[in-house]
């Protein structure tokens, strides 16, 4: 039994939103909200500020295991995104092997059943991930897979996209597509811009992303099925999508919180934690993104998570893997640029994008909920970075807003 005290309510859509109350839990349901609960047996959840809000829900979260256990463990993943404040994840194939069948797919879900964070795992779109076959989509998603996606890689076959939708469209799948067109981007590493042209350093046009975008729509809109478009980067591609939302229903986009946060500025001391895939964007190209975020047009953020050994990072920029953790920086980074309530609504729209159940605060419903302290403000440091692999880009950077745990499948996770 565990009883929230007087904990600031955040949820829009409940007549309690920003009110302030005691939240009593038994057998994982909320059984009371009042202003003032006693109840001497249970366990006590009290800080100045604390704030609840229903289960914050991540589209982008890689871990190491299986394959690469030394980057991250399912177990200590899994711990990160609670303490993090995260409820619900939804777990790329970038492991080895990737879930591209019915069984890859009860694997995943059998080694992360029985834990405070739901895993939603996504499945191969295609075979081995090398774009020419498509993976046994139907049976992943009869097994619980909750999209199809080559994580990181863009599907360069348009015939096989056009199928792919088709194909998901009869049992209501999911694609998602990476934005970016190989032939652009070529062997680029960082964004074509006035900053990085002085770098030395192989560019990428924004086009790479863009052209690749403009052609997404266009199968989506002729198959009528699902497609998600992770981590778009740019002010065309925000406008791309806003133009296409206006004629199709069938079309979502996400946006990674290290790219609302960080720009092609920061790249210029080398540190090899800012090598991110998408590349980093200028200064003009983040602001539209943030526009994006909070007009509607971009549907929901993720940390992009990609926790990655010292090995891979303590080498020549060239040489470095792309990728930055990113849970536990997420909720810092959108506290620090958004308000509290659209801050919330960012975290928790994953649930209506990929068609799944919204949590609600209420009496009777199973607690799904994070907890979180909006005002605290502090510079995020290596004691900040829960994960295994400590390869996060906000390093040194100054936030404000600290996630303190979650309650969920009948667990708690406090670390406040």
């Amino acid at each position: 039994m565990i009883l929230l005290k007087n904990v600031t309510i955040v949820d829009a859509s409940n007549e309690l939103h920003l009110k302030k109350r005691d939240i009593l839990i038994k057998n994982g349901k909320i059984s009371k909200i009042t202003t003032s609960i006693e109840q001497p047996d249970a366990r006590i959840i009290e800080k100045e500020d604390l704030h609840v809000s229903i289960g914050w829900f991540d589209s982008s979260v890689s871990f190491g295991e299986p394959g690469f256990e030394e980057r991250q463990t399912l177990k200590n993943g899994l711990e990160t995104a609670a303490k993090s404040g995260f409820t619900t994840i939804m777990l790329n194939p970038n492991n080895q092997p990737n879930p591209q069948d019915e069984s890859g797919i009860n694997y995943l879900k059998s080694k992360t059943e029985g834990n405070a964070v739901t895993v939603l795992p996504v499945g191969n779109f295609t075979l081995q991930q090398n774009g020419q076959h498509l993976a046994e989509l139907y049976d992943m998603q009869k097994a619980g897979a909750v999209s199809f996606y080559d994580f990181k890689k863009s599907i360069q076959n348009t015939n096989l996209l056009k199928v792919g939708l088709q194909y998901v469209k009869s049992f209501g799948g999911i694609i998602q597509s990476y934005p970016q067109d190989n032939h652009l981007a070529g062997s680029g590493m960082v964004n074509e811009d006035e900053t990085t042209i002085h770098l030395g350093i192989k560019t990428m046009p924004a086009i790479a992303e863009e052209v690749q975008i403009a052609r997404d729509i266009q199968v989506a809109a002729y198959t009528g099925a699902r497609l998600h478009i992770p981590t778009i980067t740019t002010a065309a591609s925000v406008q791309l999508i806003k133009e296409a939302k206006k004629k199709y229903s069938n079309i979502s986009c996400s946006v990674s919180t290290n790219h609302l946060f960080l720009d092609t500025n920061d790249l210029s001391d080398f540190n090899t934690h800012f090598k991110l895939e998408p590349p980093l964007r200028d200064e003009k190209q983040k602001g539209a993104l943030i526009n994006g975020l909070k007009n509607g047009v971009i549907d929901t953020v993720t940390s992009d998570h990609i926790p990655l050994n010292i090995e891979h990072k303590a080498v020549e920029f060239d040489q470095a893997s792309y990728g930055s953790t990113g849970l536990e920086s997420a909720y810092g980074i959108l506290q620090s640029l958004l308000d509290t309530e659209k801050a919330i609504e960012v975290l928790t729209s994953g649930y209506q994008v990929f068609g799944l159940p919204k949590p609600k605060i209420k009496i009777d419903e199973t607690a799904n909920l994070s907890l979180f302290i909006p005002t605290e403000k502090y510079t995020f440091m290596k004691n900040d970075v829960h994960s295994s692999s400590k390869n996060s880009a906000l390093l040194g950077k100054k936030l404000k807003g600290k996630a303190l745990g979650i309650i969920n499948n009948k667990k708690t996770v406090w670390n406040g």
